[in-house]
Parts: structure tokens; sequence; C-alpha cells
């Protein structure tokens, strides 16, 4: 998910520089890597850009998706990229793209455990819920139906079975949202 306008980052959020390429390649090398069959992108506030900086990354399992209400927020973003599914899609898997060191053995771990059954798996840590997130299909219905500057945990917060991977990944909590938070990344 690329969509947001980072006003709190000053804007172009996804196209600042982290380790020599734009921060927003960082994620979807990470999704490309993961055990998925496809990557979709969703884009909106400088939809070109971020597409242009995913160009050296592009290959069939990478495709983009524009956002045109990403204005009214993160539930638009996922409402759009739920919509690109194929109809025998059994999960979901997402990452932010604003979480350049989020891990691809995290969301294998996360994809496996709804696989098998859990109706949504994310890692957790130091007690604090991180991501990426895997969610069953039995859950997309309900997740078209957000709306507003939330996202899929406001579906899963009251769910039972919902499984937690303990780790000691920080990268799992590490978003930028500010300046700062770009310079502080490791």
């Amino acid at each position: 998910m690329a969509a947001g306008a980072a006003q709190r980052f000053g804007g172009a959020k996804l196209l600042a520089p982290f380790r020599d390429q734009p921060l927003v390649t960082w994620t979807a090398k990470a999704a490309l890597a993961a055990k998925v069959e496809s990557v979709t992108v969703v884009v909106g506030a400088a939809a070109e850009a971020v597409e242009d900086a995913l160009l050296p990354l592009a290959q069939a399992r990478l495709r983009s998706v524009r956002c045109a209400d990403w204005r009214d927020g993160l539930s638009a973003s996922l409402r759009c990229g739920l919509a690109t599914l194929p109809t025998d899609c059994r999960a979901v898997l997402i990452f932010l793209a604003d979480m350049p060191n989020v891990s691809v053995q995290l969301g294998d771990e996360a994809l496996e455990l709804v696989l098998k059954g859990a109706p949504a798996a994310w890692p957790v840590f130091a007690g604090v819920p991180g991501h990426p997130v895997a969610i069953s299909a039995n859950l997309l219905a309900p997740l078209q139906r957000l709306e507003g500057d939330r996202g899929a945990r406001t579906i899963l917060a009251g769910l039972s079975g919902i499984a937690h991977i303990e780790t000691t990944d920080v990268g799992c909590i590490q978003d930028v949202d500010t300046q700062d938070d770009l310079r502080g990344l490791f």
C-alpha cells in the first residue's frame, strides 16, 4: 500500500532515498520475495513517480493499481487493492510501503498461519502489533466495507483465533512518518 500523501513527512516520502534507492523499493522487494503469487502496489499521491521508481523491479508478478480516492484514507487504498484480487484468492499479505525493514520471513510465517486456518496473523514486537499482516479471504468482504482512515485491524480487533508471531525483529514496527523517522532507520 503506497497511496498516501505523506503530509507529516513533507510529501514524496516513498521517493525519498534510503540506502541509495527510493524508500518504496525496499518494501516492494520484500513483497516480491515473499511466498505470494502476485504483488499489487496501490498508488495514489505521486502515482506516476512511485510507479517509475518501481520500474527496476518490473516483472510479471508486480503490478500497480491507481487508487482514485486515496485522499479518503487507508481504507480506500485497502479497498482498491482488494478489488483487484482474483476470485480464487485464499489469503492476502499486506505490506505498507513506508516500512523498508519489514521481514520477508515474518510475512511468509503469517501467510502460512492463515493458510492453515487462522483468520489473520501478524508479527508482534514487544507487545506492539507489526507488519506484514496476513488475512484470510473469508474476511475480504468486511474489509471492503471499511471507510475513512482505518485499516484492517479495525475489522480484526474482536476476532478470535488471530495468530500473533512474537519477534525480536524491530523492522516489523518501524514505519517512516517523518524525516526524523527515516534518518533513524538502520
